[in-house]
């Protein structure tokens, strides 16, 4: 099965919130042809359009190649979330790698949230950019987890951006019922996803890179001078990119074995009277709760409640998404229970087994970032970065994140769904029945 039309029309963005209030480059061309390039970027994405920027401000001559349109897959469908450090907790970096490589990974994950902030900034980019997330518990043990975690972030790490807050501070932050305590970290932000890849977009075309649309790689041919191949089209080039994260496919055996795609969905409902927003949410904050399947949530800047959850064992989405959304949206706002939705919609990011991304030299000349776990906002942005830094000559940075241990998944591609099948279903039992 080809994720990249299992769900979606050639060349259409999906019929969601973000695509209705986006401004869209005008259409890039199909790649027709044979062309060259230093590098070749495959995906245009947070990940493929950071990565071509930086190259190019660094002089190199880049082209990017895109299955659909810019910013079509995660990067323009996700919650929006900029979190704070890695996706997998401060705690368990400690255990996973060390006390001194976590807290350089620490120090990453704070670059990272800055890289974005100052892409923004530097490129004038409307993509609405709000700080706050607070982290929702469900119950008194995820409360302590969550508390206790606020306060080895200050001691050890010495972030002063992150606080406690106790059910009656979180109630009157997010007055739901299903909530009794959490943090707030203030260092965190939320904004439109899809406007801030195409604002990447558009920096990247302004640098030089050349852009293709609906040019979806079906080979690449490795060696010296590396072909990317296109169903019309050819580059050769002197380095590849893989950024195409949960779309990526079977172009790269090693990486598909690592990072699995799995899908998600957003709903948005109808723009909240003012008294519907206070019982949703009493500061422009994003919230996303300590489920094992994370429940994500924000206020947009038209007043819709913008909530993603549920899961889907499959990699066809649901024909009913707003359905699938209601019911996870329903237990945390009951009062919204029959709330009108106006856009659902559903999206395949790339997970791996230990929740942390994949970086990787797969070859001596082809370079891949993907499997971000939902943590890609940043992360991804930052991935971009340090590919570019590193074909440049400073690998640094992406060596540590290359160093970070990346198992298969069990069975490689041929057994890794079935397995997360089991596993998401236990986990999702585990949240319902409150373990």
């Amino acid at each position: 099965m080809n994720l990249l039309y299992s769900n979606d029309k050639q060349g259409q963005y999906p019929q969601s919130w973000y695509a209705a209030t986006a401004d869209f480059l005008p259409p890039q061309s199909e790649l027709r042809g044979s062309t060259h390039a230093d590098i070749c970027v495959v995906g245009a994405g947070f990940t493929g359009l950071s990565a071509a920027l930086h190259l190019a401000e660094l002089g190199y001559d880049v082209v990017v190649v895109e299955a659909h349109r810019v910013g079509f897959g995660a990067s323009g469908r996700n919650g929006g979330q900029l979190g704070s450090g890695q996706r997998m907790e401060q705690d368990g970096l400690e255990k996973y790698v060390g006390l001194d490589k976590a807290k350089t990974l620490w120090s990453m994950g704070e670059e990272a949230k800055d890289l974005v902030k100052s892409l923004i900034k530097k490129h004038n980019i409307e993509c609405h950019l709000k700080p706050g997330i607070a982290w929702a518990a469900s119950s008194k043990s995820d409360v302590h987890h969550l508390h206790d975690y606020a306060e080895t972030l200050q001691s050890t790490y010495g972030y002063d951006q992150i606080s406690a807050l106790t059910k009656d501070e979180m109630h009157k932050l997010c007055p739901s019922p299903d909530y009794c305590g959490g943090t707030l970290d203030m260092g965190a932000a939320h904004l439109h996803p899809l406007q801030f890849v195409l604002g990447l977009a558009r920096a990247a075309l302004a640098a030089g890179v050349r852009i293709y649309e609906n040019s979806a790689v079906h080979h690449i041919k490795e060696g010296a001078k590396p072909i990317v191949q296109t169903d019309h089209g050819r580059i050769e080039c002197d380095q590849v990119v893989l950024a195409a994260n949960g779309y990526l496919g079977n172009l790269n055996r090693k990486v598909a074995a690592r990072v699995m795609p799995i899908n998600n969905f957003v709903a948005a409902t109808r723009p909240l009277t003012d008294a519907e927003c206070d019982m949703v949410l009493t500061r422009d904050v994003a919230i996303a709760d300590s489920r094992f399947v994370v429940n994500y949530f924000r206020l947009s800047h038209d007043n819709r409640l913008l909530f993603g959850g549920g899961e889907s064992y499959g990699y066809r989405f649901p024909t009913d998404i707003a359905a699938k959304v209601r019911k996870p949206m329903s237990m945390i706002y009951p009062h919204l229970k029959d709330v009108e939705i106006d856009y659902a919609w559903g999206g395949t990011l790339g997970i791996t087994m230990k929740r942390m991304p994949y970086l990787a030299r797969t070859a001596s000349n082809i370079w891949n970032a993907s499997g971000y776990s939902g943590h890609g906002v940043g992360t991804a942005t930052h991935a971009g970065q340090l590919i570019a830094q590193a074909i440049h000559g400073d690998s640094k940075g992406f060596d540590v994140m290359a160093s970070i241990p990346a198992p298969s998944f069990p069975g490689g591609g041929a057994m890794r769904t079935p397995l997360l099948i089991l596993a998401m279903t236990w986990f999702s039992l585990r949240d319902r029945i409150g373990l």
